[in-house]
């Protein structure tokens, strides 16, 4: 049995973090420079390539919020993508303070590093199952 918030338990989120974006994206080996997704009941998703290498991907994933002439990204997460693991890691999140009550319980300093990982990661987790329910569709 695996511990939770255990390394053990943190490749498991990994693997489903994979799981979910493959459900929301597709093909993850061959994504464009910029992604944009259209909800009827949510805000549009834009993901942003960042990196491309032969066995990792990273993107950027986040809302944008456009207000008084300023635009703004929320949250800002940097997602890696492990193509032969078949793993999707959080591996960093924007400093601005949470905008929304909802996100100020979850994105919580974290003491240690595994800590920090596995909140950015069940961050993210979330986050793909709102998205999938929210029926996102990228063009």
């Amino acid at each position: 049995m695996v511990r939770p918030r255990s390394f053990a338990a943190l490749m498991t989120l990994y693997a489903d973090n994979h799981s979910r974006l493959r459900q929301l994206l597709g093909e993850l080996l061959r994504l464009p420079p910029v992604l944009v997704s259209v909800s009827a009941t949510d805000l549009s998703l834009f993901l942003t390539l960042e990196e491309r290498c032969r066995y990792t991907t990273s993107l950027r994933m986040t809302y944008r919020f456009d207000a008084d002439g300023c635009s703004s990204v929320y949250p800002d997460l940097l997602l890696r993508i492990y193509h032969d693991a078949r793993l999707v890691e959080a591996a960093s999140c924007s400093q601005q303070p949470p905008r929304h009550a909802a996100v100020k319980g979850v994105l919580l300093p974290a003491a240690y590093e595994l800590e920090r990982r596995w909140t950015l990661n069940i961050f993210l987790n979330k986050w793909l199952a709102y998205c999938l329910d929210n029926r996102h569709v990228f063009a």
